[in-house]
């Protein structure tokens, strides 16, 4: 009786799986991944001249497809503003958003929607011009605020000048741009939006010298890619494709390693490039997912370092984006 009952709670389950699993099928049959990236934010997902979409978010993306169609051009980018990102998501206009969106509460529950990790651990702050003399945050009261609506962005603006007993004038905008061409035109005195941003918005000043980012980080902002609820396959495939680039910088594996890890008798290793076990095809992907990530597009660190990272344009060191076991608090569950 309890065999009769295991086999018929294992054929619901299976049933429930193969209900909800249309997103990978969708994306196959297209034969392209549609992501939602942002309208332009170096170092993060933004397109050259040329149409070609470069960034942290995009690599992300590259790193679906890969996984999917050993192919990491089988990618359609769609640049979404901060106030139409979810709902491209919600009404299937998008396969996944990869589109520096804080992982929230209210988004997490209210939205329909699922963060499926992290991918850059910021934090809230502010930029102003060199000329105001101004060396902390709590020099503020008074002063006039870009930033852009539809963000978390507001909400901690709010809390941090009420907290401090500060006074302040909000000017809000739509777009990133629009925001920073406001500041940069001198139509306020401060520019308020996660740091990351800030070290990329400042590359689009006309003199990006003259301003300077202040120290206070005001606000935790945890941005990662994010997809539909009701679709536990495709939740699992976009989480774990973060997970890989994860585990492969700690594991040693980077474009350079792979085709030696792919001879490794180490079982992390061998588990994590598919010589060894089933762990691709439980998340209805080849053996080989995870190495062909690491071929097409690199581990976690490679992409941080090429995108955001010291030797990039944006010179963002990786504090907490660092590894667990190297200073920080990126952290993946293991492939076994």
């Amino acid at each position: 009786m309890q065999r009769v009952v295991l086999l018929l709670a294992a054929a619901l389950m299976m049933t429930a799986q193969s209900a909800s699993a249309q997103t990978l099928k969708t994306v196959k049959e297209r034969g392209t991944l549609v992501c939602g990236v942002s309208q332009g934010l170096p170092g993060f997902s933004n397109p050259d001249d040329k149409g070609n979409w470069t960034g942290l978010d995009v690599d992300l993306c590259r790193a679906i497809a890969a996984a999917i169609f050993n192919d990491p051009g089988k990618v359609k980018f769609t640049g979404l503003s901060a106030k139409d990102r979810f709902t491209a998501l919600q009404s299937g206009e998008i396969d996944v958003l990869s589109r520096n969106s804080t992982w929230t509460l209210s988004r997490d529950s209210s939205l329909g929607l699922n963060f499926a990790g992290v991918n850059y651990y910021d934090g809230q702050g502010f930029m102003v011009r060199k000329a105001l003399k101004v060396n902390s945050a709590l020099e503020l009261n008074g002063a006039s605020v870009c930033t852009q609506t539809g963000t978390t962005t507001e909400l901690n603006l709010a809390d941090y000048f009420r907290a401090h007993k500060m006074k302040y004038e909000v000017t809000a905008f739509a777009t990133a741009d629009e925001t920073v061409k406001a500041y940069d035109s001198g139509r306020c005195d401060v520019f308020t939006t996660d740091v990351s941003q800030l070290y990329s918005e400042k590359l689009k000043l006309a003199n990006q010298n003259d301003h300077v980012i202040l120290p206070e980080i005001i606000s935790k902002e945890p941005l990662g890619p994010v997809v539909r609820h009701g679709d536990d396959q495709w939740f699992d495939i976009v989480k774990w494709t973060l997970f890989a680039m994860l585990n492969a910088e700690e594991l040693g594996i980077s474009k350079s390693t792979l085709d030696e890890a792919m001879k490794s008798e180490k079982p992390d290793v061998r588990r994590f490039v598919g010589t060894e076990g089933n762990y691709g095809e439980q998340l209805g992907l080849t053996k080989d997912w995870a190495a062909r990530i690491v071929r097409h597009v690199g581990n976690y660190g490679e992409s941080f370092e090429r995108n955001v990272g010291t030797g990039s344009r944006l010179g963002i060191a990786r504090g907490l984006n660092n590894l667990w076991n190297n200073g920080g608090i990126q952290y993946a569950p293991p492939i076994r």
